[in-house]
């Protein structure tokens, strides 16, 4: 029969541990600083590069703080990736040093909105980072009150702590609320967060920065809440090559000299670029390259390991988008997807039904109409996977959705065939299947 291990077993035991612990260590000797790798780390503004219009615009509309004046409302909006939170919380933090200098009491309370369900959580969630802010208790519960108390709890810690508070409202598009209210909770929230300097419940000077990828989210939002919140735009376009090039050899130095072969940067920039300039995706690339090449024990991260990343880093996002979406919404994914892999990255609408259709056949699984895959498919615009345009076939014709991928089509297609339903689907003939419809 088995023992226990004894005194001496175990010491050895967690020594090897140890070791291993150690050896590895010593192994990585490439990346030097690894929270500089972090796509969302909050960096030092020399490092903040290709931005410099934003940032103006941002600094100028905010600045008034410094002066215990309230800043307008802002508008952020822009693809994934463009520097939206980094630039407002760059200069937020800047702002909060300068307003210290001068006794004025002057918070940034920053909340995304992505897991944020209802309009009474998203309250419950301002209060308690307003007073983790400041030291003190939200002394209402979070659930089983009117929503009505929360905001009273809300602004009383904001009267008594802050002159003058901006929200940062990160993401703001996903909060929804309850599909029976005819107006989206972040609607309401920016209605009441912008008319609160005019009431008087609140003495402390209120302002909102709304943070969408989404351009077209003002287009839902209420006419009293346009009414009082009337932001000043700020528009994040995508980065070019040479902006994520800057933006990597800012933070070149957080590996050791002599770490990066000269191609390493450059490549990560192209990829990066081709997905939508997302800069968070370049950093990422980067520290995952570096991981790659610290476990083969190379001495310089290289061209092989930036393509490797690249392979690693597509499929795990792809992975963990697709893994919590229902089986329609795969299915219409994947049959999208097989159309834009034959067309070099964007599929029409028919098309895309259509072999909707032939795999819903195959699998036996539920076939809907193409009105509601067409619905299912600009749900999945707002996990950054596909984008949605409408097209016009002529003027006797009428139109079409086409949609395009910001991924590799292919990567998702391997990505959902993890799923074992999807692994039924026979790869040749779903290609013919697809070529087929493209030729008719």
């Amino acid at each position: 029969m088995p023992t226990d291990p004894g005194p001496e077993e175990s010491s050895e035991s967690t020594g090897s541990i140890k070791d291993l612990i150690l050896e590895q260590e010593e192994a990585a000797s490439l990346i030097k600083n690894r929270s500089l790798l972090e796509p969302n780390e909050i960096v030092d503004e020399e490092r903040i590069v290709g931005r410099d219009s934003q940032l103006t615009d941002i600094t100028q509309h905010l600045r008034v703080a410094i002066s215990n004046e309230r800043p307008p409302n802002l508008f952020l909006y822009g693809p994934s990736g463009t520097g939206k939170s980094l630039i407002i919380n760059a200069v937020c933090s800047n702002i909060l040093e300068l307003c210290e200098s001068r006794d004025i009491r002057f918070g940034v309370i920053q909340m995304n909105c992505q897991n944020v369900g209802t309009l009474g959580s998203a309250v419950y969630e301002l209060a308690r980072k307003v007073a983790n802010d400041v030291g003190a208790t939200v002394e209402v519960p979070e659930h089983g009150i009117p929503n009505k108390k929360k905001w009273r709890e809300l602004y009383r810690l904001i009267n008594e702590h802050y002159d003058t508070v901006v929200f940062i409202l990160d993401e703001l598009d996903m909060l929804i609320g309850r599909r029976d209210m005819e107006e989206p909770a972040f609607s309401r929230l920016l209605y009441q967060l912008s008319r609160a300097g005019s009431t008087d419940e609140i003495t402390a000077q209120v302002s909102v920065t709304a943070i969408t990828n989404d351009t077209k989210m003002m287009e839902n939002v209420g006419s009293r809440a346009l009414s009082s919140f009337t932001p000043e735009d700020v528009h994040f376009s995508d980065y070019d090559a040479n902006q994520l090039r800057e933006i990597l050899w800012a933070r070149e130095d957080a590996f050791h000299e002599g770490a990066l072969s000269n191609d390493v940067i450059p490549l990560a920039a192209a990829f990066a670029a081709q997905t939508n300039g997302d800069a968070r995706k370049a950093i990422d690339l980067m520290r995952t390259a570096g991981s790659i090449a610290e476990k083969a024990n190379a001495d310089q991260v290289r061209e092989e390991h930036i393509r490797e990343a690249q392979d690693k880093v597509e499929k795990n996002r792809v992975l963990e988008v697709t893994r919590g979406i229902s089986t329609q919404k795969k299915l219409c994914l994947f049959a999208t997807a097989a159309v834009a892999r034959e067309t070099g990255g964007a599929a029409k609408s028919p098309l895309g039904y259509r072999v909707y259709q032939y795999l819903t056949g195959t699998l036996d699984a539920d076939q809907y109409h193409q009105e509601t895959y067409v619905n299912k498919m600009k749900e999945l615009t707002t996990y950054s996977l596909v984008e949605t345009e409408r097209k016009s076939q002529g003027p006797h014709s009428g139109s079409y959705l086409e949609f395009t991928f910001g991924e590799n089509p292919n990567t998702i297609i391997e990505t959902l065939r993890e799923d074992s339903r999807l692994k039924d689907v026979h790869v040749d003939e779903l290609r013919a299947v697809v070529r087929a419809q493209i030729n008719k």
